[in-house]
């Protein structure tokens, strides 16, 4: 429960007057029991496959690919990673926006299970997230995808794998040259100095408070891994990084990460788009059907189909 009350619109409820503890015993818990929901392949316009791919250090980690029923080959495709502070998985939201997206941008989505902390730590998510963003680009014919509608979506902790997967690609000169990069409410600065995380330490759903309890889960060896890859706001460098939708959350502490890492684009000449929700508190779209979400949604949707237009099949 918020500490403070903050004008988070009701249409959020129960979630705006929720907030994880985000323990180790609560991520231990948590991880054994947060499956893939049954729905995910109950719905009739979709086909979902599922593919095992090798990840970091010889690892391996699933992709699910919703492919809806009615798609042309080759098809634009997104790779979709969850959020959940690295070390949780999908909610039930994030595989409906998943099928939403899908259906909405008529393309295939290739959903991420990447690997988690504290098992896992960094670099082993970023890793795994570039891993499928190459596989999935290095199989393009066989998926019936076209290699050059490629887009890339995160929210939250996704959000940080999105931008790092997309700068890793630019960074190591890899095949794969994403269309996109859609970031929803990231986590993209890894200072803690913004004014919106000092202000927003009891805010429902996330805030600074948990951001520094899951630190030490989730990057116990900060020097092992290249500052731009858990803190892409301090990358040296955001030119030829792909263009860029983000969306901040009004109450979130991670909301000036996301004002900063469009106006860091901006200045390298990237194209990046900022929308801010809001009325809105980090994780509003879980409760997936609420208006607000919905026209969010849609917004994203139709940023996805004016890209993938943008490069003829």
């Amino acid at each position: 429960m918020a500490k403070t009350k903050y004008p988070i619109s009701n249409e959020f409820f129960p979630f705006n007057k929720f907030t994880p503890p985000m323990s180790p015993w609560f991520v231990k818990l948590a991880q054994k029991h947060m499956k893939v929901p049954g729905f995910l392949w109950k719905d009739p316009e979709l086909d979902v496959q599922s593919q095992m791919i090798p990840g970091y250090e010889g690892g391996e980690i699933e992709l699910l690919i919703l492919s809806p029923k009615t798609l042309s080959t080759p098809a634009p495709c997104l790779i979709h990673i969850h959020g959940g502070g690295f070390v949780l998985e999908g909610a039930a939201s994030h595989y409906r926006l998943a099928m939403a997206y899908a259906k909405g941008a008529g393309c295939k989505v290739i959903y991420v299970r990447y690997r988690l902390a504290p098992e896992h730590p960094f670099p082993v998510p970023q890793e795994d997230c570039f891993a499928a963003l190459c596989w999935v680009h290095d199989h393009a014919t066989e998926l019936g995808i076209d290699p050059a509608r490629i887009g890339v979506t995160g929210d939250s902790a996704g959000g940080t794998l999105t931008a790092v997967a997309c700068m890793m690609a630019r960074d190591r000169s890899a095949a794969v040259k994403p269309l996109f990069q859609l970031l929803v409410y990231p986590s993209l600065d890894g200072r803690g100095i913004s004014n919106s995380f000092k202000r927003y330490t009891d805010t429902p759903m996330w805030n600074s408070t948990l951001s520094k309890k899951v630190g030490p889960m989730i990057n116990p060896d900060s020097d092992g891994l290249p500052v731009a890859y858990r803190s892409p706001a301090e990358a040296e460098s955001h030119a030829d990084l792909p263009a860029a939708y983000v969306e901040v959350a009004e109450f979130d502490c991670l909301h000036d990460d996301g004002v900063l890492y469009a106006e860091l684009l901006r200045k390298a000449g990237v194209e990046a788009e900022l929308h801010e929700v809001k009325g809105t508190m980090h994780g509003f779209d879980t409760v997936f059907h609420a208006p607000t979400s919905q026209a969010m949604i849609a917004k994203r949707i139709d940023y996805m189909k004016r890209m993938f237009e943008t490069t003829p099949s």
